[in-house]
C-alpha cells in the first residue's frame, strides 16, 4: 500500500477547513465539529440551527461538486479496505465521538486553537489511536 504525498492540496485543504472554522466562529459563535453538526441534523426542535447545519453540510457536499465541475474529475478516492471494514470503521468512530465529546474537526482544529485542555487531550488520543492502527494493519495484519 503507497501513501499519497500531496502536500499543496493538503495544505490548500486544511485552509479552507481553517477558514470555515474561523468564520463559523466569528460570524455565528459556533464550534465547527462535523459529527456534532450531522448529528444536530436529526432535531427539528430549532428551525435557524437546523438551517445551519443543513447549510454547512450542503458546503462540505458542493465542494466536490464545484471540483468537478470546474476540472471535469471529482476527487480520487481509493479505499483499499472492504465495505464491511468502512461500515465497522464508522460504527468505532461515532461511538469514539460519542464518548470523547467531539470528534477530529472540533477537537483537533478549533478546540486546540482555543488551547483546551480537553481537544488537546482529545486530539494526542485521535492520534495515538492513529499510528496503532495503521502500525498493526500494515505491519501485524499486512492489508
Amino acid at each position: 500500500m503507497i501513501t499519497e504525498f500531496t502536500p499543496l492540496t493538503s495544505a490548500f485543504g486544511g485552509a479552507l477547513v481553517g477558514l470555515s472554522a474561523v468564520l463559523l466562529m466569528a460570524l455565528h459563535g459556533r464550534i465547527l465539529g462535523a459529527t456534532g453538526i450531522v448529528g444536530g441534523l436529526m432535531r427539528f426542535d430549532n428551525a435557524s440551527d437546523w438551517a445551519l447545519r443543513a447549510a454547512l453540510l450542503l458546503g462540505m457536499l458542493a465542494a466536490p461538486t464545484a471540483l468537478l465541475l470546474v476540472t471535469g474529475t471529482g476527487p480520487t478516492i481509493d479505499i483499499p479496505v472492504s465495505t464491511p471494514a468502512i461500515l465497522l470503521s464508522g460504527v468505532i468512530v461515532g461511538f469514539g465521538t460519542f464518548f470523547g465529546g467531539g470528534c477530529t474537526s472540533g477537537h483537533g482544529i478549533c478546540g486546540n486553537a482555543r488551547f483546551s485542555r480537553r481537544s488537546i487531550t482529545a486530539t494526542i488520543s485521535f492520534m495515538i489511536g492513529a499510528f496503532v492502527t495503521v502500525f498493526v494493519i500494515r505491519h501485524v495484519i499486512g492489508v
